[in-house]
């Protein structure tokens, strides 16, 4: 995976708020490339800082864990109900025409899966995102056009952190 230019120190968008029950850490790398959405009742939601695509990235809320098979039978069906979740909703509120879902871990150990939403007219189409672009950092109104569009499209099961 390409890792992005980190955004201004001035956003805080990226900190998880400890006190609301978050159990592990994520990656730095993670946290330095994305912005933290919130989270499903596994999973954090954060947004990759690219705004050449939307691209939304599942951390389940596990320790030591770097493979979906790691996981507790349980777990592993709440990722994919989760999973499943944020892709019709991405799917619907940004009127993909496809989207791709990845688990590579080559350069973030950590298990993350990535929900991209792809379009026949973005920059890559129709190769992988990763390293064809230089990232196009988020504005914060189009951050918060983002967040409005899943606000629309996830249910009573998500919390934003905004």
């Amino acid at each position: 995976m390409r890792h992005m230019r980190s955004r201004p120190q001035s956003r805080s968008t990226n900190l998880i708020d400890r006190t609301e029950g978050s159990t592990i850490n994520i990656h730095p790398q993670l946290l330095s490339d994305c912005l933290v959405i919130g989270k499903f009742t596994l999973n954090h939601l954060l947004l990759m800082n690219d705004a050449n695509y939307p691209w939304f990235i599942l951390v389940p809320d596990r320790e030591n864990i770097t493979e979906m098979f790691q996981l507790e039978q349980a777990d592993q069906r709440q990722l994919i109900k989760e999973s499943s979740l944020l892709s019709k909703a991405i799917s619907e509120q940004f009127n993909a025409d496809k989207i791709n879902i990845a688990a590579l871990g080559n350069m973030v150990p950590q298990l993350h899966i990535h929900h991209i939403v792809r379009y026949r007219t973005d920059v890559a189409w129709p190769a992988p995102v990763w390293g064809r672009h230089p990232a196009r950092p988020y504005t914060d109104a189009a951050v918060e056009n983002v967040v409005s569009k899943l606000r629309q499209g996830l249910d009573q099961d998500f919390v934003f952190n905004r």
